[in-house]
């Protein structure tokens, strides 16, 4: 086969090239420029996307002595992912821009290409294995290694998207592929993982989001308000620098009454009132997701599912009955889950397979 596959400048998509050339593939390397400004989107270690990057990844290229390209699709990731990210927070929810990358970058602007191009599949190193089905079509499964898998964030991936995608690192643990990478020559062998948050990459997201929404943030104060008593304990910034389930930064000033932490139970974003309670009233028994995306035959309208769900990107699985319709799925979780965000996404499994995933609209509390 004719495979692109794409490279980061890290270890893991380095090694997973060499495992595709290995397998007798014509492949060709690729590095995607997504930063309109690289300096913007590194500090120090931490970040992505700078000429260092794209450096790493054109000398692992040469190791294993195969082409190489630099695409630019920074407009492409700025209009996909970071502004939706800026959008999301703004409503008061709580993205996951690693799936909208994937879902709209790596596996429809990149894939879209390739096939133009007469490439058969693209090669990524996510931790994530493919297996054909009884049925003929292709499964996405977990990671042989779960403190690397990365099925979370590919649950947006459709059946065609499958079909010409590759996983070569699935069922090896992460300090193998460090340990190969080192025996390889490839330089890149010791070097740090990227960070969930790309784009930001000092790690402060409200200071980020504080850039980069600026008169657009449609508020820049509001109250912080006691769930139980109405009381307004403090004003903020903006409610945009807060997500569900956060205990540090309220500056509240003063304890709750029984003198235990208070956590974010619920944001605002039309009045800007970010609501704060105890931690037992941050637990789930249910969720309605929106754009449903199946990576294989989609459930019968109506359908219920015994399955498990996984609610966040390195969070536990949860029993759960899953009911499907064509535009919404609802969850009834079985096993209640703590400080769950609309915005964030539920991927459904069968097992170790992903059937497919959902965008969280809204939660249902369990009863104080």
């Amino acid at each position: 086969m004719r495979v692109l596959a794409a490279m980061s400048g890290g270890v893991d998509s380095a090694v997973a090239a060499a495992r595709a050339v290995d397998a007798g593939h014509d492949v060709t390397g690729v590095h995607l420029a997504l930063s309109r400004n690289p300096a913007s989107y590194r500090s120090g270690a931490r970040g992505c996307c700078t000429v260092e990057d794209a450096g790493d990844a054109r000398r692992a290229a040469d190791v294993l002595g195969i082409p190489f390209y630099v695409w630019d699709l920074s407009e492409r990731f700025h209009a996909d992912v970071v502004e939706d990210f800026t959008a999301e927070y703004a409503a008061g929810r709580t993205p996951n821009p690693c799936l909208r990358c994937n879902e709209k970058v790596k596996f429809a602007a990149v894939l879209d290409r390739a096939l133009a191009l007469g490439f058969d599949a693209v090669a990524t190193g996510h931790y994530a294995s493919l297996r054909t089905g009884a049925d003929g079509r292709v499964e996405l499964h977990r990671a042989l290694d779960p403190g690397k898998d990365q099925s979370y964030v590919l649950g947006v991936l459709d059946q065609a998207q499958l079909r010409h995608a590759l996983f070569p690192l699935g069922d090896t643990p992460k300090d193998e592929v460090r340990r190969e990478a080192a025996a390889r020559g490839l330089l890149v062998a010791d070097k740090p993982d990227s960070h969930d948050v790309c784009f930001v990459a000092d790690g402060d997201t409200a200071g980020w989001l504080r850039g980069a929404l600026g008169d657009r943030a449609p508020h820049q104060g509001g109250d912080v308000v006691d769930e139980a008593t109405g009381e307004v304990l403090g004003r903020h910034e903006g409610s945009w620098g807060y997500t569900i389930g956060q205990r540090k930064g309220l500056r509240l000033g003063r304890p709750a009454p029984d003198g235990r932490p208070r956590y974010v139970l619920d944001i605002e974003p039309v009045t800007g009132t970010v609501t704060v309670g105890p931690r037992e009233r941050l637990a789930v028994h249910g969720l309605v997701g929106s754009r449903p995306r199946w990576c294989g035959a989609p459930p019968a309208a109506g359908e219920v599912l015994d399955a498990a769900v996984q609610l966040r990107a390195h969070g536990a699985e949860h029993r759960a009955r899953v009911r499907a319709s064509a535009d919404r799925v609802e969850v009834e979780l079985l096993d209640h889950a703590e400080g769950i965000a609309p915005g964030q996404a539920v991927v459904v499994y069968d097992g170790t397979r992903v059937v497919g995933s959902a965008t969280i609209e809204t939660t249902r509390r369990v009863p104080a």
